[in-house]
């Protein structure tokens, strides 16, 4: 049986984060990560990005701390080991291989999963998500020798491994579900922006379509789609979302539902947890909602401010979440609430025609949320009038012009 002061459960940015903020305050307590991965801390980012994907950049680089800081800041990694329940009364975790730790102080911070195809024939080697680093090490073996890829989805991981693919000279044929990229978020215009990208870099994309098998032996040889094509192909991509594993780990006395409810200090239901990252189903202050939210920037802030709150220095979490993604020539940017609902205004900022278009929700005239499209330089902007609160019910016409310098707005104090 293991004593510590400090656990964290996940390696990734939020517990990496998380133990670096707690040695900054607490010289001596000891900290131990559990990490169902064999690797130490790297970058999910980089692994749909083509610097690293193509060999541009060295592979190592997608480790983003060296043994040798775990080892200076006594932070002791615990690779391939697995927790499976958390004991909150006890104060316990039980890892698979029947070690059981005793701890003062529990972040969870077990990330997302991806979610599999799930299709007849999925198991075959080719298809794979985007997850992890073994995920990224066999998508890059098998760049070497195929010709074709099929990837699966309408989001981020999608849109940027097809641009990746394509780099990489493999013919790519994209299956979304709906009618465009992101189509819960955007409007025809927005997703047509998307398209003509993607089909003018050689893309092929079919809407409104799934996959119904994959075909071949042992690897993949092609994909049979609902409406009957067959595409011939040797990798498969399935960018079809993440889930939070709470099933996973039985949580004994933590409240969870999508996620692990925590309040604005991402404190849990159960004394002395905490939970950050993709998990985490908190109080967001400032948009007042209570979403998850799987982005990077999301966790390494969120473990940071789990890492002050378990040295003594109860800290709310306040940062707006964004996520800004590239490809095909095209920069996206989302921020905030840009989720259409009855009860939101959506101002439209520039054109399709016009090569930089934008989307910009208000709730009682004040701005949640936006989508940007060639126009990330006004992601700061944007952020810094989402927190003011400010009510915009005399600038809808600055907002809708695309000529307009948001910063006056901010100068004026309107």
């Amino acid at each position: 049986m293991i004593q510590t002061k400090y656990l964290i459960i996940g390696g990734g940015v939020a517990g990496t984060t998380a133990a670096e903020t707690i040695r900054q305050n607490d010289s001596e307590g000891r900290i131990i990560i559990v990490s169902d991965e064999p690797y130490r801390f790297y970058s999910r980012i980089m692994l749909s990005k083509p610097n690293w994907f193509l060999g541009k950049i060295p592979f190592e680089k997608i480790y983003l701390k060296t043994p040798e800081f775990y080892a200076e800041n006594k932070i002791e990694l615990l690779t391939g080991k697995k927790a499976i329940k958390v004991f909150a009364r006890e104060k316990t975790v039980a890892l698979e291989d029947g070690e059981t730790i005793i701890y003062e102080k529990l972040l969870l911070a077990i990330g997302g999963c991806a979610r599999l195809l799930a299709a007849p024939g999925a198991d075959k080697k080719g298809v794979y998500p985007v997850r992890t680093l073994d995920d990224g090490k066999n998508i890059i073996g098998a760049v070497k020798t195929a010709k074709q890829a099929v990837c699966v989805g309408g989001g981020f991981v999608s849109f940027e491994m097809a641009d990746m693919l394509k780099q990489a000279g493999l013919e790519v044929t994209v299956l979304l579900r709906e009618p465009y990229y992101w189509a819960n978020l955007l409007d025809e215009e927005a997703g047509a922006m998307i398209e003509e990208v993607m089909t003018k870099a050689g893309t092929l994309i079919f809407k409104n379509e799934e996959v119904l098998e994959v075909l071949g032996g042992e690897s993949v040889e092609a994909i049979l789609t609902k409406s009957g094509k067959n595409i011939p192909c040797q990798i498969v991509i399935a960018g079809i979302g993440l889930f939070c594993p709470v099933d996973g780990l039985r949580l004994e006395g933590v409240e969870t539902k999508r996620g692990i409810i925590t309040d604005e200090y991402l404190e849990t239901s159960a004394k002395d947890i905490w939970a950050a990252g993709d998990a985490a189903e908190f109080q967001d202050v400032i948009l007042e909602e209570r979403p998850q939210v799987g982005t990077w920037a999301n966790a390494q802030a969120q473990g940071r401010t789990a890492g002050l709150s378990m040295t003594g220095k109860k800290t709310k979490f306040e940062l707006l979440s964004s996520y800004a993604t590239s490809g095909f020539g095209l920069k996206i940017a989302f921020i905030g609430d840009a989720r259409p609902s009855p009860d939101k205004e959506i101002i439209k900022r520039g054109s399709k025609q016009g090569g930089a278009l934008g989307r910009l929700f208000l709730k009682n005239n004040r701005l949640i949320g936006g989508i940007l499209f060639n126009r990330t330089e006004e992601l700061a902007p944007l952020s810094k009038l989402i927190v003011s609160k400010a009510d915009l019910s005399q600038n809808k016409n600055n907002l809708a012009d695309p000529n307009f310098d948001l910063k006056q707005l901010l100068e004026s104090g309107k």
